[in-house]
């Protein structure tokens, strides 16, 4: 496993212990109306920590010396994870557009703190189909690249 394939494990399962480590506690607020767990919340956190330290330790271990840092087929996959990226990002906010009018109807509003949320979610999924591009790409590669 290379350089590249590392950072998009490291991402893809950052974010996801990211939404894991958020939807706790926004759930226990918003669906059981009460507050979350302080333990289960450092818990958690620990286990982000760990998973933080390990994917750092494994970044920085090369599997050789001579291994280069990127070479002619990483920079053709992240090209087009890249443009798999931007085109997941109109589409996502083509989405985020349209979705509140059909949801709220024509005559529908949003609270503006919505917007820079909205927005932000846009683009944190774009970068995490980036991510997933980069690894299925590797992954379609196969033995014989």
């Amino acid at each position: 496993m290379n350089r590249t394939q590392k950072t998009a494990w490291l991402n893809v399962s950052g974010f996801l212990m990211g939404i894991i480590l958020c939807s706790y506690p926004l759930i226990m607020i918003l669906a059981f109306r009460s507050l979350p767990n302080r333990i289960v919340i450092a818990v958690l956190l620990l286990v982000f920590a760990a998973q933080f330290g390990w994917w750092i330790f494994l970044l920085r271990k090369k599997q050789s010396s001579a291994e280069p840092e990127a070479d002619e087929r990483d920079k053709v996959i992240m090209r087009n994870a890249v443009l798999i990226s931007f085109v997941s990002t109109w589409l996502l906010l083509a989405a985020a557009t349209l979705l509140p009018m059909l949801l709220l109807g024509p005559a529908g509003s949003l609270p503006v703190f919505l917007l820079p949320l909205i927005n932000m979610g846009v683009f944190s999924l774009a970068v995490l189909v980036y991510f997933a591009a980069v690894l299925v790409q590797y992954h379609r590669g196969g033995e014989h690249g």
